[in-house]
C-alpha cells in the first residue's frame, strides 16, 4: 500500500490518496470515504476535488484547507492517517483529525466496534476519569495563586464548566504501534481558546491494558487474523440500484443514540451528492431526501423519501419521488 497526494496539490490542499496493489476494493472504499466525508467530492467525478472546500460551498459553509497528512505506525491490518488543516467560517479554526481503516476490508473503524458492547461505558469512564484528573490537577494549580489575575479567573471558569460527558463516537482516536490514543475535545470554545492552556486531552492505553475489553473484531484486527466479524452500520458504504436500473452508492455517515441518521448518496452516472436524513428504529430506516438547501426558501428542497429494512449486509425497501409520489424499489448491499 502507498499513499500519495491527491491532485492538484497546493499550499492549501495536501490530501492523501491511497494506492493498494492487489486490493482495488479496499483502495476504492478508503478513497471514497475520505473524499466524500472530508471534501464532499465523489472520486473521479471530474473537476477540482477541492472546489467545495476552497469555495465554502460545502455543507458547513466553511473554507477548509488541508496542510499535511501523515501515515502512522500501526499493526499490519490497520491504516491510521493524521491530517491537519484549518477551517474558516466566521473565524479561522485549526484542526487535527485522525482516520482509521481496516486494511482487510477498507472499512472505517468505529471506536465502539473495538469493545464488547457491555464494556463500552466502562471504557468511556476510564477515558473520562483521566481527562477529569488532568483538568482537576490544573485547577488546583490555578487556584493556588494568591492574587489571581482576571485571565486566571476566566481560566478557572472554563475548566470548572468543562463538559466531559462524551461517548466514544464523539472522541477522535488513532492506533499506535502498541497503544491506542484517544483525543477528547478541549474545554474551551472558539472565543476562549486563547485562554485554554490544556487544549485537547490525549489519553492513551496500551493494547495489553485494553485486552480484557476487546471485542472479537478488535482481537482479530490486532493479531493479524484475516477473520473479520460484523461491525456497526455507521460509516459504511453501500452499493445498489433504484428501480433495478439506476446504480447508486451510499455512505452512512452516522446513527445517533436517539436513532436519528444522516447519510449521503449519489447516482453512479452523475456523481452528485444528495443528502439523506432520517431515523433508524430497530432495523427499519425512514429517510427524507433533500438535494440542496434553498437560501431563498430557507429550507431544504425535498426530492424523495425512503422506507427500508436492514437485513444482514443488505438494505431493501422503496424510494418515493417527492413530486410524483411514485414508489420505486431500492436494493443496496454493503461494499
Amino acid at each position: 500500500m502507498k499513499i500519495n497526494n491527491l491532485q492538484p496539490v497546493s499550499e492549501s490542499h495536501t490530501f492523501p490518496v491511497i494506492s493498494y496493489s492487489g486490493k482495488p476494493l479496499v483502495e476504492n472504499k478508503i478513497n471514497t470515504f475520505l473524499q466524500v466525508s472530508e471534501l464532499e467530492y465523489v472520486p473521479n467525478s471530474g473537476g477540482n476535488p477541492f472546489k467545495r472546500a476552497s469555495t465554502a460551498t460545502n455543507s458547513y459553509s466553511n473554507y477548509v484547507d488541508y496542510y499535511s497528512w501523515e501515515k502512522l505506525e500501526t499493526p499490519e491490518n490497520i491504516l491510521s492517517i493524521a491530517m491537519d488543516g484549518e477551517a474558516s467560517g466566521a473565524y479561522p479554526e485549526g484542526f487535527l483529525i485522525w482516520k482509521n481503516f481496516d486494511l482487510r476490508t477498507g472499512d472505517f473503524i468505529n471506536a465502539k466496534d473495538l469493545f464488547l458492547p457491555d464494556v463500552v461505558k466502562t471504557v468511556e469512564s476510564l477515558i473520562k476519569k483521566r481527562v477529569k484528573k488532568e483538568i482537576d490537577d490544573f485547577l488546583i494549580k490555578l487556584k493556588s495563586e494568591k492574587n489571581p489575575s482576571d485571565e486566571v479567573q476566566e481560566q478557572i471558569a472554563i475548566y470548572e464548566g468543562c463538559y466531559t460527558e462524551y461517548g466514544l463516537e464523539d472522541i477522535e482516536y488513532y492506533f499506535g504501534k502498541d497503544k491506542l490514543r484517544f483525543i477528547a475535545p478541549r474545554c474551551s470554545n472558539h472565543a476562549t481558546r486563547a485562554l485554554d492552556d490544556l487544549g485537547s486531552h490525549v489519553v492513551e492505553f496500551s493494547y495489553k491494558d485494553l485486552e480484557k475489553y476487546w471485542s472479537p473484531y478488535a482481537k482479530n484486527l490486532l493479531n493479524g487474523s484475516e477473520k473479520s466479524e460484523e461491525t456497526s452500520f455507521t460509516n459504511k458504504l453501500y452499493k445498489g440500484k433504484i428501480d433495478g436500473k439506476y446504480p447508486i452508492t451510499v455512505l452512512i455517515k452516522r446513527v445517533y443514540i436517539d436513532g436519528s441518521l444522516s447519510a449521503v448518496y449519489w447516482y453512479d452516472k452523475n456523481k452528485k451528492l444528495i443528502e439523506w436524513n432520517g431515523n433508524m428504529k430497530g432495523n427499519h430506516i425512514s429517510i427524507t431526501e433533500s438535494e440542496y438547501y434553498s437560501e431563498e426558501a430557507r429550507q431544504w428542497m425535498l426530492t424523495g423519501f425512503v422506507e427500508a429494512d436492514l437485513k444482514g449486509n443488505k438494505i431493501t425497501g422503496t424510494w418515493q419521488n417527492y413530486k410524483t409520489k411514485k414508489y420505486l424499489n431500492l436494493e443496496l448491499e454493503e461494499l
